[in-house]
């Protein structure tokens, strides 16, 4: 059986693909810098993992896969070119698996792809369709980011930050909305993506169904097929209506043209998950699957890992942990906390990447509004070189020139933590916001809550 080497196999993506292969009875190798959850799952299954790169750590006749992350200077990609092994980007280790299966469903989008790629796996599974996936997050339910079933339904989600989305084929493809962001590789902002999705489209096989959001004003700048639209706002094919936020549920009517097909829920909170809900629900319909047949595992679905996630109770305040990193995806969810009515919300936000935050500065800011207590903490590096006035202190300060109620906290999460708990009470709302070290928080107050 082939052997497979994942240069840092750690991360959430990669760690996926070889658990996929792994579950189908390849030999599968790996290294990273340092141990993790997922790398612990992997050796269960027989992975052989080493921390830190070495050449000596690649496998003879392997093929290696890597990540956009991953420099030409790492000894282990330099030995596999010099050996002249098959070198795999793991987008392209992504496209193989999807184009064995019969039929391919794919997420895509610049928010959202994670939900709702969990979401259709999540449904199909526990509606006994035994669908084989991987996503970019991990299903608490199953404790897992992927699961090879068989070759009948494959769900992925399609990732747009580097371009490579214009690999793959899906037959069945939702795009949930277009929006500025990862500003490195798109230089030229929404133009660049709205023309990477246009070539991504132009690709696809003449029968496959695109599924857009037709409320995405950057969605309609999307061309070149007939499109089954889904939406909330305007005229769509699939219609949410009759919609109730609740402060620990969504519900709504589904109307396909007009037409009432049934009524649907899930555990999620906000009007961006009714849009995910709703995406997921045309898709599955799209791909031939009975919705009354479905409808029950719906009504279960509590979200994805770091997505609004319960960690906790603390002095009876509730903890949640969201990976929102984008002012997008940080203004949908603390705008979605208003159905917390009379309880006092604390976000806790940590900037992801000093790049980001430059660039979306003001938009940050902005995001921020809907919540009275903010804390803004260090930002988290993301291996990037810090950047001369950008910085969470300057950003707090700004904050509250544009009257945003935002305080700074220097030092590590724990520091966080200590100032935060002597003023938690059990009217309180805590909601640490971020893609990086920021999701320690809970942890950390739980340790402090341990302590008492």
């Amino acid at each position: 059986m082939q052997n497979y080497h994942f240069i840092a196999i750690g991360g959430i993506g990669m760690s996926g693909l070889a658990k996929y292969l792994l579950e189908q009875g390849y030999d599968v190798s790996g290294s990273d810098v340092s141990a993790s959850k997922y790398i612990l799952e992997l050796e269960k299954l027989g992975a052989k993992v080493h921390i830190g790169h070495d050449e000596k750590n690649l496998p003879d006749n392997s093929i290696v896969v890597v990540s956009s992350a991953i420099k030409d200077n790492n000894p282990e990609l330099q030995k596999a070119k010099k050996l002249g092994m098959k070198i795999y980007h793991r987008s392209d280790l992504l496209k193989e698996i999807s184009e064995k299966s019969e039929c391919f469903i794919g997420f895509a989008g610049c928010h959202g792809k994670t939900t709702t790629s969990g979401l259709a796996s999540y449904v199909l599974e526990k509606s006994a369709y035994c669908p084989s996936y991987v996503v970019g997050g991990i299903l608490p339910e199953f404790n897992t980011n992927s699961k090879f079933n068989s070759n009948q339904v494959f769900v992925a989600e399609l990732d747009e930050s580097d371009g490579t989305i214009q690999k793959y084929l899906p037959d069945i493809c939702v795009i949930n909305n277009l929006d500025e962001d990862h500003v490195d590789y798109y230089t030229n902002g929404v133009d660049s993506i709205v023309e990477v999705f246009n070539n991504f489209i132009s690709k696809l096989k003449p029968e496959a169904k695109v599924i857009i959001n037709t409320d995405c004003e950057h969605n309609l700048r999307l061309i070149g097929k007939k499109f089954i639209t889904y939406g909330i706002d305007k005229d769509a094919d699939y219609m949410a209506k009759n919609i109730v936020l609740g402060s620990g549920f969504i519900e709504f009517d589904l109307f396909y043209k007009k037409s009432f097909i049934t009524h649907l829920s899930t555990k999620l909170i906000g009007i961006h998950n009714v849009y995910n809900t709703l995406a997921v629900a045309s898709a599955l319909i799209e791909s031939g699957f009975d919705i009354e047949i479905l409808k029950n595992a719906f009504s279960t679905f509590t979200g994805m890992k770091r997505r609004f996630q319960l960690i906790g109770e603390v002095k009876g305040a509730l903890l949640y942990d969201d990976y929102a990193h984008h002012p997008t995806e940080v203004k949908a969810l603390l705008s979605s906390l208003s159905a917390f009515k009379d309880k006092n919300i604390i976000a806790v936000f940590q900037p992801h990447r000093y790049t980001r935050l430059q660039n979306f500065w003001n938009e940050f800011i902005d995001a921020l509004k809907p919540v009275e207590n903010i804390i803004i903490t260090d930002v988290f590096a993301a291996s990037e070189s810090p950047i001369d006035g950008i910085n969470s202190e300057n950003l707090a300060k700004d904050c509250q020139k544009s009257n945003v109620n935002a305080k700074y906290i220097k030092g590590s999460m724990q520091e966080v933590a200590e100032y935060i708990y002597p003023i938690l009470s059990n009217n309180d709302v805590v909601i640490s916001i971020g893609a990086g070290s920021v999701t320690q928080l809970g942890s950390e107050l739980l340790k402090l809550s341990n302590k008492d």
